[in-house]
């Protein structure tokens, strides 16, 4: 573990205000939190930023949270962040996807045309930084425009905490 969680006594004013972008007040606390939060709190102006960004992506996302979910497994999957993809796989089952689905997503694979496309999408994104042209027509096809957009964030956006999880030495709760 590169950086640990910042212990109990260290919890101040600027750590609390940090974590009140996404937590409620009784989460607020190092085991409330979870190791990746109470990791983050290190640093606490970039932490509030960075969550503000995040519950976007998590609750004001118009990608639905289905596909959301396939994409962010996708991606924790490619970084071999085992504390994104634990997380993950509780929140896809709480959104409907199945183990069959989340054993898909691992191989790269998926019965649904806009799953293979949103699975293609993180691969692409992981690989060039960049949708190519065909998965971005199937994509077309199912999603508007700020659906899109809301995906190719949404993929950066845990692939950036997938290599902070990663670097940091975050251990699973």
């Amino acid at each position: 573990m590169r950086v640990p969680p910042l212990p109990a006594e260290q919890w101040d004013d600027d750590v609390l205000s940090a974590l009140a972008v996404m937590l409620p007040e009784e989460r607020r606390n190092p085991e409330g939190a979870g190791n990746l939060l109470a990791t983050l709190v290190r640093h606490p102006k970039l932490t509030k930023a960075f969550l503000r960004f995040n519950v976007h992506l998590l609750f004001g996302s118009t990608l639905p949270p289905r596909l959301r979910e396939v994409a962010v497994l996708r991606v924790a999957h490619l970084h071999n962040a085992a504390y994104e993809w634990e997380a993950h796989v509780v929140m896809g089952r709480d959104v409907g996807l199945t183990d069959d689905d989340i054993d898909g997503i691992q191989r790269g694979e998926a019965v649904d045309e806009l799953d293979r496309a949103v699975i293609e999408a993180v691969d692409e994104c992981t690989a060039k930084s960049v949708i190519s042209d065909g998965t971005w027509t199937v994509l077309r096809e199912h999603l508007d425009e700020r659906q899109r957009m809301d995906l190719v964030f949404t993929i950066g956006c845990y692939g950036a905490l997938a290599m902070a999880i990663n670097t940091f030495g975050v251990e699973p709760d």
